[in-house]
């Protein structure tokens, strides 16, 4: 298709705008040396270049996205209409408590849900996005560590299993990253474990249930073991659309956690943003938390913003990604604690029942009863056959079925995870299992063309080395090549 600026011709447009009715000015200094460029299209052009657009764009509104780890769940509709109510969407950040009284509830309604779906005791609303949440939660773990004293401890734990920002997020917050292993079912080696903690042990980073969608039956132990080196527990909940009503980290012996509004409690996600990712914590670290945090007035009549008095300071500009927090409370308001439990339920009965499908032709990285995802293995179907992970994945968008996450976890080489969520139906797994089916018939009786899929969409496989270190990301205008 045509970039709108492809679409352009000289002298087309459309304004709306009144005539002005005071005098021109035209500044002596700041002038630009080369006009703005601007596309002229007329209105005509506009609608169809932005719909023309729309029909490219694929999310969970078109079809199946069982992207892994990522909670790519439909986003019900009454959430945008509550966020784009006007005394949400146009309140101004500076207006004062006597005059976000409204926001200020709406805020400490969503904390306490998700101090009790967490089972924490104070929650920040403020980190824009989950690794800027476990960022948030490692800083409140060293601010902790420094107010006790304890400078030795300089080293976060994090097993190999672990989303790619834990180790990240330690390594931003000054840790040392001591790597642990799995063991053979893919859970946290307790004796590797064991020997690692000692003296300079800050705390841990887990996801549980973990990576390749397994909960981890020594839970408990592993938390004691940290706590009972001086260590404290952290734990990413980008895997709490799993247990939220069920299990929670806070009685799983976890002091902070994060907690993706922008996946689990279904607001829009990918795109570049918005995201929200608020911080939960354990009495013993509230002093530390960041931002302001809302709270009831001594008689009850009115809501007021506070500070930390040994905060670690902002994280960013003001109290949160607000509208983001609106439609995450308006998810939680319309399903109740009931509602809640049942999505994680339904979640884990999906999983299971797509991976039931699928290890009839494909082989479980784990075989055995998942929570809310599971990654097959494909190393023995490249190893005889040619045909990777890669190859299966491009085939199903020829299937218009988003692909699964792709090489992740970093411990099964040629994974594929799905996460189906509880929002789909018996009926869409079924007919991701035959497609899945038919890629893999179509692929044993012809490995040379399963390395071309797709074919039938607009855009065939890319270069993505390529593409990710020559990305061409501006147009460039005939005056600028001049």
């Amino acid at each position: 298709m045509k970039l709108i600026f492809e679409r352009s011709s000289a002298g087309r447009g459309t304004s709306y705008l009144p005539a002005c009715d005071v005098p021109s000015v035209t500044p002596n200094t700041e002038l630009r040396e080369i006009a703005l460029h601007l596309p002229e299209v007329p209105e005509t052009e506009i609608d169809r270049h932005y719909t023309e657009l729309s029909h490219q764009v694929y999310g969970v509104n078109t079809g199946f996205y069982p992207l892994g780890s990522c909670t790519m769940k439909y986003n019900p509709m009454i959430n945008e209409a509550a966020a784009s109510l006007p005394g949400f969407a146009e309140i101004h950040p500076l207006a004062g408590d006597e005059n976000t009284q409204g926001a200020l509830e709406v805020m400490k309604l969503l904390e306490d849900s998700l101090k009790e779906i967490t089972g924490m005791d104070a929650v920040t609303l403020q980190p824009a996005a989950g690794a800027h949440g476990e960022f948030t939660g490692l800083l409140l773990i060293k601010a902790w560590h420094k107010a006790k004293g304890n400078d030795k401890r300089t080293k976060i734990i994090v097993p190999d299993s672990a989303h790619g920002t834990n180790p990240a997020s330690a390594a931003m917050a000054g840790f040392e990253v001591v790597s642990i292993p799995s063991d053979e079912n893919g859970c946290v080696d307790i004796d590797a474990l064991k020997a690692a903690v000692g003296e300079d042990t800050a705390g841990l980073m887990l996801t549980n249930p973990n990576t390749v969608g397994i909960f981890d039956k020594n839970i408990t132990e592993i938390t004691k073991i940290i706590h009972d080196a001086g260590g404290v527990n952290y734990y990413d909940g980008a895997n709490l659309n799993a247990v939220m009503g069920v299990a929670r980290p806070g009685d799983m012996g976890f002091d902070v956690v994060h907690v993706n509004l922008h996946k689990t409690f279904s607001t829009p996600h990918g795109g570049g943003g918005p995201g929200s990712g608020p911080v939960g914590c354990k009495e013993f670290l509230k002093e530390f938390l960041p931002g302001i945090q809302a709270e009831c007035t001594e008689d009850g009549t009115a809501f007021r913003s506070v500070r930390e008095e040994h905060s670690i300071g902002d994280m960013r500009s003001f109290g949160s990604n607000f509208s983001v927090v609106v439609k995450a409370l308006a998810y939680v308001l319309s399903l109740g604690k009931t509602g809640i439990r049942e999505t994680s339920e339904n979640a884990v009965l999906n999983a299971n029942y797509l991976m039931h499908l699928l290890k009839k032709n494909y082989e479980c990285a784990y075989d055995r009863t998942c929570m809310h995802e599971f990654v097959l293995d494909l190393a023995h179907l490249k190893e005889e056959h040619g045909i990777s992970a890669l190859d299966v994945a491009k085939a199903l968008l020829d299937a218009g079925i988003h692909p699964p996450t792709m090489y992740f976890p970093l411990i099964v080489h040629e994974a594929l995870m799905f996460e189906p969520t509880e929002t789909e139906t018996k009926e869409t797994l079924e007919a991701c299992a035959l497609a899945m089916e038919n890629i893999l018939k179509e692929a044993l009786a012809n490995p040379e063309g399963a390395h071309a899929k797709p074919e039938h969409t607009m855009i065939r496989r890319l270069d993505e080395v390529g593409a990710a270190r020559n990305p061409v990301i501006r147009y460039t205008f005939d005056s600028e090549e001049k």
